[in-house]
């Protein structure tokens, strides 16, 4: 376990190599899961106010459950989460031409229509964000990719050598800043130096 500031983060974020392997997968993240994308309080304005945006990168089908559910929804075991098409499918996502889930708020944001790129739970997959109950300010970072979903990142990330933090780097420095990201990465150098 790594501690930086009021963050414990688990040592497989270093040692495990990660990429995603989108050929493989085709984006499943964000069409298996018990829940929509979980999201944190900010990110429910950030809804709310580039929607309109966003909805021209959206399918009717997830249109339609945005509309009838909102914009986001409360779900008693994840919190805020985005809503999904007959539970499965994030609304916001939509395949392309390959059959991949992209993401409507991402393709929105990479052609200037919104500056938020995408919940911070899915950029920063498959590290799992979650709470102390007894410290508020205590947060935990752990690994967690889906097992069979996942297998062709977990392979890619060993061919290529690429840890998992390293494959993040831009989303962790998106969540906790570049000294939070310096300070992992002089981490994982101590580590690899032992």
């Amino acid at each position: 376990m790594i501690a930086i500031d009021n963050k414990l983060i688990s040592d497989k974020i270093i040692e495990a190599q990660f990429v995603c392997d989108l050929s493989k997968c085709k984006g499943g993240c964000c069409d298996d899961g018990d829940a929509g994308a979980p999201l944190q309080l900010d990110e429910l304005d950030e809804l709310i106010q580039n929607y309109e945006a966003i909805k021209p990168y959206l399918t009717e089908a997830g249109i339609k459950e945005i509309e009838q559910q909102g914009k986001y929804l409360y779900n008693a075991d994840f919190g805020w989460v985005t809503p999904t098409i007959k539970g499965a499918m994030c609304a916001y996502g939509f395949r392309d031409d390959k059959g991949i889930i992209k993401c409507g708020i991402e393709k929105a944001y990479n052609e200037g229509k919104v500056t938020w790129k995408k919940p911070i739970s899915c950029h920063l997959f498959p590290i799992r964000i979650s709470k102390s109950k007894e410290d508020e300010d205590l947060e935990y970072l752990n690994y967690e990719p889906r097992p069979d979903l996942c297998k062709a990142a977990c392979k890619l990330g060993k061919q290529l050598k690429v840890p998992v933090y390293v494959f993040l780097k831009e989303s962790i420095i998106r969540k906790y800043g570049e000294a939070f990201y310096e300070a992992l990465e002089a981490a994982a150098k101590y580590a690899e130096s032992k």
